[in-house]
């Protein structure tokens, strides 16, 4: 499986990285990082990641040719929700997004505002009716968990499920 991920925004960034460092080993991941989500450091060595500065609007993954099977927005900024639902494609991440659209494939937003604007939910409902998930980082307080990071896990793992990546990151309902 092929996923791009895309950090936009600095609020939020850690669930960003421990999207990534949960992914399972045999997916490929491929980073963009807005210029305010300073997170490069983490990943530059890593074999499983390839990073796109996200400027690089002719990046491979900017091309509907380039067969991503799904693409994430961790943290996903009002801003670049705002692009994303008007077509606004100036930058690699609103580009790769509008790529999954136009593709038809797997398309995941976390929002990570609150309260949230009548003009974000506006957005929001508009990229929902297009197929999109807008996933916020809620907590599932059925889930059980007990530390942030039992919190973290279920969220991240609900993500998963969204894009149809195995895990065993919460305990399921029984």
């Amino acid at each position: 499986m092929r996923v791009v991920v895309a950090i936009s925004g600095a609020s939020g960034v850690a669930l960003g990285n421990k999207f990534i460092e949960y992914l399972p080993k045999d997916i490929e991941v491929h980073l963009v990082y807005s210029k305010s989500a300073q997170i490069v450091q983490k990943y530059e060595h890593s074999s499983s990641v390839t990073l796109y500065n996200n400027s690089n609007i002719a990046a491979a993954i900017s091309s509907g040719s380039f067969r991503v099977d799904a693409t994430a927005v961790i943290p996903c900024s009002m801003n670049t929700l705002a692009k994303i639902a008007y077509g606004i494609s100036d930058n690699l991440i609103t580009r790769v997004a509008a790529v999954a659209i136009k593709e038809q494939k797997k398309l995941l937003l976390a929002p990570r505002e609150l309260p949230l604007s009548a003009i974000a939910l506006e957005n929001m409902q508009k990229l929902a009716t297009l197929g999109v998930v807008i996933a916020p980082p809620i907590l599932g307080y059925y889930s059980e968990a007990e530390t942030i990071e039992e919190m973290e896990k279920f969220i991240i793992g609900k993500w998963f499920d969204s894009l149809g990546i195995e895990h065993n990151l919460f305990k399921r309902w029984s």
